[in-house]
Order: C-alpha cells, then sequence, then structure tokens
C-alpha cells in the first residue's frame, strides 16, 4: 500500500483525537510511537491493516466507524488537497465516481508498486449506479466509507445500499 493511506489515517486520528492516540496506535500495531511514512513509499499491506485494527482498539470504534472517518476526511481533506487534478471537471459524485476505474487504472500505468482497487460499474437506472470493488486487500468497509466521503465532498446526500462485502448499489437525488 502506498504511504498516502497511512499518511492520512495519521492525520485524521491526529486533528481528530490528537497525537498521543496517534502514537498509541502505531505502539499497539508494533510500531515505533515515531514511525514517519512517506506518500510513494511502498507501505506493506499487513502493517497498514495493523494500524487500523488498532485504530479500531485504541479509539474504541468498530471498523465501519473508522472507514467512514477515513473516506470522509481522504475525500473531503486529504485527496483534493494531494491530488487536486483528479476532482477538477467533476460536477457531481456520480461523474466523480465514474472516473475512479480509470484514475486507478492511470496509478497502476504510471506509480512504481502501485495496485489500487479496481472499479466496475454497471447503471440500472439513470439516478442509480451499482459499482464493484475488486482488490487482494478486502477492505470493504473502506471501500463504502470513501463512496459515503465523495458523497459529502460533493455536499449529496447519497443513499447507498451495501449488495455484497465489495459492492454498493449507490443512489443519487435528481
Amino acid at each position: 500500500m502506498k504511504g498516502v493511506i497511512a499518511i492520512c489515517l495519521s492525520e485524521v486520528v491526529t486533528k481528530r483525537f490528537g497525537a498521543e492516540k496517534w502514537q498509541q496506535i502505531l505502539q499497539e500495531a508494533g510500531l515505533p510511537k515515531t514511525a514517519y511514512f512517506l506518500p510513494q513509499q511502498n507501505v506493506e499491506d499487513a502493517a497498514v491493516l495493523k494500524v487500523l485494527q488498532a485504530t479500531c482498539s485504541v479509539l474504541k470504534i468498530s471498523p465501519m466507524a473508522a472507514a467512514e472517518a477515513f473516506g470522509e476526511y481522504w475525500c473531503c481533506e486529504y485527496a483534493p488537497r494531494i491530488y487536486k487534478a483528479y476532482y477538477s471537471g467533476a460536477r457531481n459524485a456520480k461523474e466523480f465516481l465514474l472516473r475512479m476505474k480509470d484514475v486507478h487504472d492511470k496509478v497502476t500505468r504510471t506509480v512504481a508498486g502501485a495496485r489500487p482497487p479496481v472499479f466496475s460499474y454497471e447503471q440500472p437506472a439513470p439516478n442509480k449506479l451499482v459499482m464493484k470493488y475488486a482488490s487482494h486487500r478486502d477492505l470493504g468497509d473502506v471501500f463504502v466509507g470513501l463512496v459515503k466521503g465523495v458523497g459529502r465532498h460533493f455536499r449529496e446526500d447519497l443513499a447507498l445500499r451495501r449488495v455484497s462485502p465489495n459492492v454498493v448499489e449507490v443512489t443519487f437525488a435528481n
């Protein structure tokens, strides 16, 4: 996993709960409390997953609550600051979500060691999008949290129905 994921997680925890909690999380995950991640650094998936688990444990929150907090922060604060170009041109949540397959395809081709998730789509109605997430990491809760975060970024009320662990049906208010 790229270091940007761990950096974003550290920012949301530090801003919402304080630096001490982030240090506790790192220690519980078996990392030094001064661990630092670089954006393009390849971080072992297992290490990031341990940090996610430790986040839930230390903050006493569910994996879904952690995923939603991460998704909102990633989509509303972190990614627009770091990946501004990917946000330009998207007028709404649906347009943005439909671009994610192409964005991740480009990342796979241009960033060494990148293995982002792959998305596929079905559009059963003009205001519905079925989005499928495929990844060896199996982070379905994070996927759902990110989709919800996209809705928050575009200030849209999205109705999400989780069809399976890695498939969501999104209904857009027109």
